[in-house]
């Protein structure tokens, strides 16, 4: 994990991790106005992949899907996390601004997830883009 998320200085050419994040934070963003308390203690992160953990074993690994998130509660020390993963959403995208619906949309599952609502009632416009 590269670790959370953070605003940074704009340089003037951005790599594709660094516009990936931007997509991450700017979907988290649009739904701190609602739910900004419940995600106050909540780090937001990207990973290039799921690790194998997530993906199961063998033969099976082409039936399942491979994940583009994970929400993980708190436990003692370490706060909720949302991972959103790279190279899986960008390998499903066919252009930038089908990359951003998804990026959105997967925010939305994991933030859903973890404060154990469905993805409508974390963003209405959610089943709208289905």
């Amino acid at each position: 994990m590269r670790g959370p998320l953070a605003p940074s200085h704009v340089p003037i050419a951005r790599s594709r991790s660094e516009r990936f994040d931007d997509l991450v934070l700017d979907a988290v963003d649009r739904l701190r106005p609602q739910w900004g308390k419940q995600l106050a203690a909540v780090e937001f992160a990207v990973e290039e992949v799921p690790p194998l953990s997530e993906l199961g074993d063998g033969p099976r690994l082409g039936s399942e899907p491979i994940p583009f998130g994970r929400a993980d509660a708190a436990r003692g020390q370490d706060p909720a996390a949302v991972v959103i993963y790279r190279r899986p959403l960008e390998a499903r995208a066919r252009d930038r601004d089908t990359l951003g619906a998804l990026v959105h949309d997967t925010v939305v599952e994991q933030v859903a997830t973890l404060l154990g609502l469905s993805p409508e009632t974390v963003d209405p416009g959610y089943d709208d883009r289905r």
